[in-house]
């Protein structure tokens, strides 16, 4: 039986950037966010030695990345304000191997005062905790400030300044210039019918792993990779799990999107660290997701990652980008809330890979207190013989069933 553990936070430390830091002088673009009132939180345990004890690290990074310690300025973007990083200091009465299974559950983030970062709230917040042999830190970000991506870049530089590798190996770029397309009107309005406070609520999480032997089978029977494999499974079996309950439709839409990293798509400078995604959607009934192989769902993934280049056309004045098939602002619009699923990868963007003076995490989780979609991520590393997905995807009413189908497809490697 597992123990509650308690976890005694500091009062927060407000961390403004480095003056003693070189750096270059910031520049933003009016253009160069886009107004997302979401926001992300995820957990790395450290099993090592402490570097990051303090909040000094962070305030030479911030002098890096200065629009990190900024605020909205009212119009969609990021003024440089400076007014600095919440950093909260934190300590937990156990060992770091005894409270994994529980890490989910405790209070290892700093959160908003409220639902969702508005106004004058901070773009990030950073909490430490202790453990008797280990640490966890625990980030949270606004979306406006940057996309998985640029989170890691970020986290990367804190890493090697504690370490004492100064200046960051990566030369942090910012504006958005004529190297990066504009976003796609059709993508801005697709947002807009989730950016507000009567999202998703009420939803269960889960920790999955899924098999290493079962994303094997389906990536040797369909040439898929291991994203697409865990997306298909995941996708299946929440289809299933909702539309055959009692009063579930086998002909509701029930499409899968993803966010792809569009950096080497659109040609971005390297160094950039704002927003640079496109989302891609897999159009597709419940009846025809239940009734699929895991091999063709996973065909049917792959298909719509190779179409994602068509999203922002090249030779296009505006940016404007050809709407995915079944997909765009008018397919969005049409979707209820709780039809379709979200599947976001963390495994090759370098989130496990930060080192903060003792070598890599141990895990990456996800950790959500309030969210706007229904999704799942793909969290790294990929260790032992499964990999871990968090997901807040199914209603109360659902998830027994949920669990049985992933249960099933576990059973059967």
């Amino acid at each position: 039986m597992s123990v509650a553990v308690v976890v005694a936070k500091s009062s927060p430390e407000l961390v403004v950037p480095s003056e003693s830091e070189t750096t270059a002088a910031p520049v933003m673009a009016a253009d160069d966010t886009i107004a997302l009132s979401s926001f992300d939180l995820w957990i790395l345990p450290f099993p090592m030695k402490l570097l990051l004890a303090g909040p000094w690290p962070l305030a030479r990074a911030l002098a890096h990345y200065r629009p990190a310690a900024g605020r909205l300025d009212g119009r969609g973007g990021i003024a440089c304000t400076g007014e600095g990083v919440p950093f909260v200091g934190a300590s937990a009465g156990c060992a770091l191997d005894e409270a994994v299974g529980t890490l989910p559950q405790m209070d290892l983030t700093a959160g908003y005062p409220g639902a969702f970062c508005r106004g004058a709230d901070p773009l990030l917040l950073v909490q430490v905790t202790e453990f008797c042999g280990g640490f966890t830190v625990g980030v949270t970000w606004n979306h406006v400030l940057a996309d998985g991506a640029g989170i890691e870049q970020f986290l990367q530089a804190v890493g090697e300044l504690a370490r004492g590798v100064s200046p960051p190996s990566v030369v942090p770029v910012r504006r958005w210039d004529d190297s990066l397309p504009g976003l796609p009107s059709s993508m801005i309005a697709a947002q807009k019918p989730t950016a507000d406070d009567n999202g998703p609520q009420h939803l269960v999480r889960h920790d999955i792993a899924v098999p290493l032997t079962l994303i094997g089978r389906i990536k040797a029977e369909s040439g898929c990779t291991l994203f697409e494999a865990v997306a298909a499974v995941i996708w299946r079996c929440r289809t299933r799990a909702t539309a055959m309950y009692p009063g579930g439709e086998t002909e509701t839409p029930a499409p899968l999107s993803f966010p792809c990293n569009a950096r080497a798509l659109v040609g971005a400078t390297a160094g950039y660290y704002g927003n640079c995604i496109v989302g891609q959607a897999v159009p597709a009934t419940s009846g025809a997701v239940a009734s699929s192989s895991l091999a063709d769902l996973a065909r049917l993934i792959r298909r719509a990652k190779e179409k994602v280049p068509d999203l922002v056309s090249a030779g296009s004045s505006d940016g404007e980008a050809a709407a995915p098939d079944g997909g765009g602002a008018a397919g969005a619009q049409q979707l209820e809330w709780y039809d379709g699923l979200a599947v976001v990868s963390w495994l090759n963007l370098g989130f496990d890979a930060a080192d903060f003076g003792g070598g890599a995490a141990a895990r990456v989780m996800w950790h959500e207190e309030r969210t706007l979609l229904l999704g799942c991520m793909v969290c790294p590393p990929c260790r032992g013989d499964a990999v871990n997905v968090s997901s807040l995807c199914v209603k109360p009413e659902h998830a027994d069933a949920f669990l049985g189908e992933l249960a099933r497809l576990t059973t059967a490697t």
